[in-house]
């Protein structure tokens, strides 16, 4: 995220994401599986605990404000609406989404707190299996008549804990949800991000790897900004959905961390036998990491008889849109030279158009798409003409 001044006012600037609303990510995938729902949901509360962490709620989570990549990894939108909690008598603006919103937040002193975001979690989750929204907060105060989780759906779908977690943050009293992200995620029956998963966090940052309670936690521009540029959405050779299975099965041991574990020994591991060792080992109780093996023993016994895939090498005529392909100096060149015309916002234009240019030419006829003055667009073709007769 960049901030700026000009024109007698502010600006805040955030990273283009791509991919899918939830809402119709969601709606390709009903009845959604649980290990899909908490694979969202999951990364979503470790990302809160962040910003819970440092005294900030979010205070307007709901199915518009969350965003699924191309990978499936979700963001979280729309801080506009966060606030420093400071306890006391503190007076914050009221901001009600219905349906998501506890009560607390429909008047300028409400009890706010952890328990605040996790209400709107509760009623995203509840949206997401049962395909209702929650019934407003303000209407279920004298008469609840909004129906349990449990009871609207098929017996089996989803394990009990899950929808009892689903009701208990979606109590209208505050007192009466969890006061954390650590509660919720342990009656979910994750593990909160405690000794164990300090661990993987050292091992994932030694190897330069960000942590994913970081995915959609502060802001989804510096946070995406850091998935993007650490993280490749699905290793070559593994099957994404294997993956995603391992993530959520991970999860269960040691918390949000999971998905940066997983792809960190996708990259290194030869077989999928080789990836699950690799990511139980991180699993520091002996019960719970034969548990996570058992999960997928024939996947690994058919990957020992089965090499892993080896990567397509793009052919010379289809060349993949990479970034990699633009000299580092260029871009910095070339964002000091936009910056004079645009401001801070030149860093958000250069990195948008590196992803998607496949060589110099290319990067400034897309800056030149970006410019509003005809004198500056025109500047940038004729850099675009220069560079292609250059090649």
């Amino acid at each position: 995220m960049r901030f700026f001044e000009g024109n007698s006012t502010a600006y805040m600037v955030m990273e283009f994401v791509e991919g899918e609303s939830l809402s119709t990510w969601v709606a390709a995938r009903r009845p959604l599986p649980q290990q899909d729902m908490l694979g969202i949901i999951v990364p979503l509360v470790g990302g809160l605990a962040v910003i819970h962490k440092v005294a900030h709620l979010h205070r307007d989570i709901k199915p518009a404000n969350i965003y699924m990549r191309a990978d499936g990894s979700p963001v979280l939108l729309d801080f506009g609406s966060a606030r420093e909690i400071k306890g006391g008598d503190q007076e914050v603006t009221a901001m009600v989404s219905p349906g998501y919103a506890p009560l607390e937040q429909y008047h300028a002193y409400g009890k706010q707190g952890p328990w605040t975001d996790l209400y709107a979690v509760g009623g995203v989750m509840y949206w997401m299996i049962t395909g209702n929204k929650p019934v407003d907060a303000a209407a279920r105060i004298r008469n609840d008549v909004m129906p349990l989780a449990a009871t609207l759906l098929p017996t089996g779908l989803y394990d009990a804990n899950v929808l009892e977690a689903i009701d208990w943050a979606l109590r209208p009293n505050e007192d009466e949800r969890p006061q954390s992200t650590a509660e919720f995620l342990e009656r979910l029956g994750i593990v909160p991000i405690d000794a164990m998963s300090r661990r993987a966090m050292a091992t994932a940052a030694g190897n330069g790897v960000s942590s994913p309670a970081s995915l959609s936690a502060s802001s989804p521009s510096s946070q995406s900004q850091t998935n993007t540029q650490t993280t490749p959405s699905t290793p070559p050779g593994f099957d994404p959905e294997l993956l995603k299975r391992i993530e959520t099965a991970a999860a269960q041991h040691i918390g949000p961390i999971a998905p940066v574990i997983v792809r960190n020994a996708s990259r290194k591991a030869a077989s999928v036998a080789a990836l699950c060792e690799r990511v139980a080992g991180e699993i520091e109780d002996e019960k719970a990491r034969a548990v996570f093996i058992k999960q997928f023993e024939e996947a690994m016994r058919e990957s020992r008889t089965q090499p892993r895939a080896q990567p397509v090498t793009p052919s010379t005529t289809q060349p993949p849109a990479s970034n990699s392909a633009l000299p580092a100096e260029l871009l910095k060149r070339t964002e000091t030279e936009l910056s004079r015309q645009m401001g801070a916002i030149a860093s958000v234009v250069i990195k948008r158009a590196a992803a998607k240019a496949r060589d110099e030419s290319e990067l400034y006829l897309l800056i030149a798409d970006e410019l509003q003055d005809a004198a500056e667009k025109k500047a940038y073709v004729r850099k675009a003409v220069l560079a292609s007769k250059t090649r």
